[in-house]
Order: C-alpha cells, then sequence, then structure tokens
C-alpha cells in the first residue's frame, strides 16, 4: 500500500499514455490519479487537466480548465477534484482505493467530517470495497447524492445515514455501468418518443397495426441475425421474432436467459449451449499459427455468476427506475461486453433492448420497434460504439492462448465489465429508437395501407388470387412501375394491353404519390 505523503503528483506535460494534451498543461482529476498512482484502469474517455490561461479549452480526449481550478496536489485535492468536475468512475476509484488503502482515505474523512466530497468518497470507498474503515458514523453535514444528477443519470436514491449521503448510484456493486448525461441524449429524452409512437400509430386501424407489427417483428429478426452475418432458415428467424414480440413479458434470470440461447441457436449440435466454462474473445485467428486475435476480450469465466447476478439486479431494480432507454444501453452493451455464452450473445444483447422497453411500456402495445434494423443501416456506428470501450480495455487484459486456440485471462479484470462509460452507447441507441419511431413505424404503416389499396383497384379489375397479386406488386416494385417484357410473357402474358396499362397506372399513382 502506498501512503499518501509518497505520492509525487507530475507538473506540466504535453503528452499522456499516448494522448496528447490540445496545450501544455498540469493533470487533474481521474489523469492525476491514474498517473501518480500508476493505476491499470481504462482511460476516462475524457480527461482534465489544469492549464497556465484563464480560459477554458476542450476537444473530445481533454478539458483543459483555468489556473484558479487546479486542486491541491495530493490524494484528497485530485479526488475532490474529480468527483466535482468529472464524476464517478467506479473502475478508477475502485482501483485507487486498492492501491491507497484505507488508511490514505480514512486520513480525508477524519480531516473533513462534514465535508460533502469527504463523505461521498468515504461512501463510494464502502461501497466498492469489502472491508468498512474503521470510522464512528458521521454526525454533521446535510445530505448529499453520491452522483450528482446533473452529470450523471442516476437513480432516486435512498438515504444512507452513516455517511449522511443519499445513494443514487443506479446499480449494485456487482454491475453499474454510468451514463454521462450529454446534450444529445437531453434533445431525445425531451422529443418524447413514447408519445410521438403513440400518436403514429393512433389513426391506424387495429388490423393494419397487427399486420405492421408482424412485418417490423420479422425484419427485426432478419437483421439480428444479418448484423452476425448469419442467414437462418426462415423457421429460425420467425420463431427468434415470435421471442423478441414477448420481450418484457417474462422477468429476467439465469433461467430465461438460458430459454433464449436455445431459441436463438436452433440446431446446437456444435455448440455448447450454456454459460461459458472457459475464456472467451471477440477476433479472429492467425491464419499460418491459429493463436488468437481478439479485438475484444470477453470478462472471465469465473467472474460471469457475479456479473450475471448484477445485470438481473440492474434489470430488475434500477432499470425500471430509469430512463428506459439509457436503461436498455445500459444492460443491452454491459451484457454483450461480457458474452457470457459461447454462441447467441450478439442476437440477445439485441433482445435485452426490447426486454426493458416492452418491460416499461415504452412502445406502444403489441407494437415492436425494429431496432436491429436500424442498427444494421448504421452498422459502422455501431461497431465503433462496441469499440468506444473494447479498444481502450483490450490493452489491460493479460492473457495467454490456450491448446484449443481460445485465450485464458491471467489478471483480475471482473470490474472492467461491472464498471464502463456507457454514453456513447445510449446516444447510438437513443438515435435508433427515434428512427424507428419517426421513419420505419410510419412508412411500413403507409407501405401496407398502399398496398391494401392496389390490391383492391386489381381485384376491382380482374380475378387473382392473393399470391398472384403480390408477385404482380414485385415485378412492378423492382421494374419502376412496369410490368418487364420477361414478366409480360411469362407469368402475366394472360393481361390484356389495356388491363396491363390500367395496373401500371394504378401503382404508380398509389406509390409514386406517397413519395
Amino acid at each position: 500500500m502506498n501512503s499518501t505523503h509518497e505520492i509525487q503528483f507530475s507538473g506540466p506535460r504535453i503528452v499522456f499514455q499516448e494522448r496528447r494534451l490540445p496545450e501544455t498543461a498540469t493533470l487533474a482529476g481521474y489523469s492525476a490519479l491514474i498517473d501518480a498512482y500508476a493505476l491499470a484502469v481504462p482511460l476516462p474517455r475524457k480527461l482534465s487537466a489544469t492549464g497556465q490561461h484563464h480560459r477554458i479549452l476542450e476537444d473530445d480526449a481533454w478539458r483543459i480548465l483555468t489556473p484558479r481550478h487546479a486542486p491541491s496536489a495530493d490524494l484528497d485535492g485530485h479526488l475532490t477534484f474529480a468527483l466535482k468536475y468529472e464524476g464517478v468512475d467506479l473502475a478508477v476509484l475502485k482501483r485507487l482505493f486498492e492501491t491507497t488503502g484505507a488508511a490514505a482515505i480514512s486520513d480525508i474523512i477524519r480531516r473533513k467530517p462534514t465535508g460533502s466530497y469527504a463523505r461521498r468518497i468515504w461512501f463510494l470507498y464502502e461501497w466498492l470495497m469489502p472491508e468498512p474503515l474503521d470510522l464512528p458514523d458521521a454526525e454533521g453535514g446535510r445530505y448529499v447524492p453520491v452522483i450528482d444528477p446533473e452529470q450523471q443519470f442516476a437513480t432516486e436514491g435512498e438515504t444512507a445515514p452513516r455517511y449522511r449521503v443519499k445513494n443514487n448510484l443506479p446499480g449494485t456493486p456487482e454491475f453499474c455501468p454510468l451514463v454521462f448525461r450529454t446534450p444529445a441524449l437531453e434533445t431525445f429524452i425531451a422529443m418524447d418518443l413514447p408519445a410521438r409512437a403513440r400518436a403514429v400509430v393512433a389513426d391506424v386501424p387495429r388490423d393494419l397495426l397487427a399486420r405492421t407489427s408482424a412485418f417490423l417483428l420479422l425484419k427485426d429478426s432478419r437483421s439480428s441475425y444479418a448484423i452476425e452475418g448469419e442467414r437462418p432458415p426462415q423457421d429460425r428467424i420467425q420463431r427468434w421474432g415470435r421471442a423478441i414480440g414477448e420481450a418484457g413479458r417474462q422477468p429476467l434470470d439465469r433461467d430465461e436467459l438460458l430459454r433464449l440461447q436455445r431459441i436463438v441457436i436452433g440446431d446446437a449440435r456444435f455448440i455448447r449451449l450454456g454459460f461459458r466454462a472457459e475464456g472467451g474473445f471477440v477476433g479472429d485467428h492467425d491464419r499460418e499459427t491459429r493463436m488468437p486475435l481478439p479485438d475484444h476480450i470477453s470478462a472471465r469465466h469465473d467472474d460471469l455468476p457475479a456479473l450475471t447476478d448484477g445485470m438481473i439486479a440492474f434489470d430488475q431494480g434500477a432499470a425500471r427506475h430509469s430512463d428506459p432507454v439509457v436503461a436498455a444501453a445500459v444492460l443491452a452493451f454491459g451484457f454483450v461486453y461480457i458474452h457470457p455464452f459461447e454462441d447467441g450473445n450478439g442476437r440477445l444483447h439485441r433482445y435485452l433492448i426490447h426486454h426493458v422497453l416492452a418491460e416499461r411500456g415504452f412502445n406502444p402495445p403489441g407494437v415492436t420497434f425494429p431496432v436491429s434494423a436500424a442498427i444494421l443501416q448504421r452498422i459502422d456506428d455501431y461497431r465503433s460504439v462496441l469499440e468506444s470501450y473494447s479498444t481502450r480495455l483490450l490493452p489491460l487484459i493479460a492473457w495467454e492462448p490456450t491448446e484449443k486456440f481460445n485465450i485464458r485471462v491471467l489478471n483480475e479484470t471482473g470490474d472492467f465489465y461491472r464498471y464502463f462509460d456507457a454514453t456513447p452507447h445510449a446516444e447510438f441507441l437513443y438515435a435508433c429508437v427515434q428512427q424507428t419511431i419517426d421513419e420505419d413505424l410510419p412508412a411500413e404503416t403507409a407501405f401496407l395501407k398502399n398496398y391494401d389499396a392496389f390490391r383492391a383497384r386489381v381485384e376491382a379489375l380482374i380475378e387473382m388470387p392473393e399470391r398472384t397479386i403480390d408477385l404482380l406488386f414485385r415485378f412492378l416494385q423492382q421494374n419502376d412501375g412496369t410490368l418487364s417484357r420477361r414478366a409480360r410473357a411469362n407469368e402475366f402474358a394472360a393481361l390484356t394491353d389495356a388491363e396491363q396499362k390500367e395496373i401500371e397506372t394504378a401503382y404508380q399513382e398509389i406509390f409514386r404519390s406517397d413519395r
């Protein structure tokens, strides 16, 4: 353990762990703590420093504050700066507390027993660490929230009298990713997307809405497999679609996750079902040596029981008292980073989005937003969001290849899956949900309404089975509203020239007027 007086905080610099600062500045907050205590943690997405000028400078990776913001060059000063200006980063705090030991944190509390930041630090230490500090309960100081709700999403919280704080952390010590409040997220929330969705379907006849919902459900199921590069048989797509349609009806627990995996895999003759009993990674193998080339390393299988229980507790607790889309992003992306199964993780990860939204009543009854279809359209952004954490996590994982060309993780990594910044994931998911409500749902409803009108026009002209009308429509759709010579000479040779002309006119009037 390191005592406080042994720690030296560095002076001005221009580079920190391969990140170049926008100007020469002195590390502050988390960056200073990571540097001084040599913490092996994923770097926060944005770090802080204090510069030499009386203006704030900010880019994607750094926020340079003024000299008057500079904290005292000690543990207390940088911890207080971090909580005040950078929010709570549980992964950094856990490693920091393990490194400083209890005595250094106790010293901070004893010097400022009623200080709001000292009491927050005290609570976070005992929430994260297995043993409490040898301190009497706080006797003064007004109650303050552990998470600043203006910085990060939090729950209503419960009072913790020992520290005189309100515990509003949106999770448990086993699973508690956090999301920062950003202008983008505030804009999405202000849109009131559930009300928009209800307005879209309000005047849609019940039978048409049922058909729209069925199509969107199938579209989502097909897209979810396509994201994984798979083309399963239609019966598997339909079976998974039915499972998505029932999302939110069953509470999430281990048995439910196992049931869903069996549905999504189908033929499991060559796949081991159930939670992993060995390491796992996402990536490739070297063509010659077959050695793993991981892009993402999954949680150690030893950590899966605690991590899974943490996700379940989040679903049954904090997820029901947080913004639904933010909660869905936290649960779903947390699941995919943990990767608890050998196969099926990606599709189950997207199922969890539907589960949270449906359980919270975010979408209209009977309507499933085709979120996977929106993700498929934004596949590059989706991969970037996944990599926004994986690339920062990968260098911190020590591993070795196994005889089966898998990987074996050699260090403790469980906290990196419990605590991560899910802000990019929440912003991405909100954009996908908005697309499904503002574009996909009204577009599909309008399409089916127009298709019904087209079918009625054809049936008024000539007797034709429904499947033949559908084939006719597809030919017209493929050829910009006219029948091709091949179709005219084969499947629809019985049509007269006048009938052909009237059908083409009907198609063009109905579908082109909708553009």
